[in-house]
């Protein structure tokens, strides 16, 4: 709030009716009671994560960077260090991919876990995630075009995260406005959605380090634009459980 607290108890002042009062004192209790309940969760959780086998092998936390990223105050933070705790456990930093935060990275890592050799390569992790096109394909030709649903936790989250792009000055923000000036948000969300979670494969696997180069290098011409590979980028892999 704005307003300081000496503003807000001269605006409480006035004449209550017994009723309100006691309305209040139940709200009141009920919000201590839930605040509460999240800080032992969140207790629980530093627990788990600390009993968990340690794969940063010594190395220390990145500094967190902020440039030209969009920053969002987000509703029930972790009462702890829950970014140090992830890093320790992937052994990689994934909130330094732009878009990506401590909670989208927590939801990433509980639904498919930091071991990405489950899955052959990046394409099949992102089939996996159905956030590859569901393209039908005769001789070589693209004859339709579908959806491929899915309830799964992480995929939902990436796509939350690739639509926060639109307002960030990042390579990957510029790429997702020229994404969605010409396929659409839905298209640009999906497929930036897609190119996250390459990079949260990459990142897991490999140890690769993501470094934004920023929106202006995205933007600025070179003679290397024509050459440059599209960023929807098909992924024709079907596994059995997909």
């Amino acid at each position: 709030m704005r307003a300081s607290k000496a503003e807000i108890a001269l605006y409480l002042e006035g004449h209550w009716q017994e009723d309100l009062l006691f309305v209040l004192k139940q709200e009141q209790q009920g919000y201590e009671f839930c605040q509460q309940q999240m800080a032992e969760c969140d207790q629980q959780l530093q627990q788990y994560l600390q009993q968990r086998e340690d794969r940063s092998q010594g190395a220390s936390l990145p500094e967190e960077t902020r440039k030209g990223r969009l920053q969002k105050k987000k509703k029930g933070k972790p009462q702890f260090d829950l970014r140090a705790e992830l890093f320790r456990l992937s052994g990689t930093d994934l909130t330094r991919i732009d878009g990506l935060d401590v909670l989208t990275a927590t939801t990433v890592l509980s639904e498919a876990g930091s071991d990405m050799n489950k899955w052959a390569d990046e394409n099949h992790f992102v089939s996996w995630l159905r956030l590859c096109p569901d393209n039908r394909i005769s001789g070589d030709k693209v004859m339709g075009k579908g959806r491929l649903p899915t309830n799964n936790r992480a995929s939902t989250a990436l796509k939350m995260a690739a639509s926060t792009l639109r307002a960030s000055n990042s390579y990957l923000g510029a790429q997702f406005r020229r994404l969605r000036s010409k396929l659409g948000a839905p298209v640009a969300i999906k497929a930036m959605a897609a190119k996250l979670a390459r990079w949260v494969y990459r990142m897991l696997r490999y140890g690769m380090q993501f470094v934004d180069r920023g929106a202006g290098f995205y933007e600025t011409p070179t003679p290397q634009a024509a050459d440059r590979p599209s960023e929807v980028e098909s992924c024709r892999v079907r596994i059995p459980h997909c």
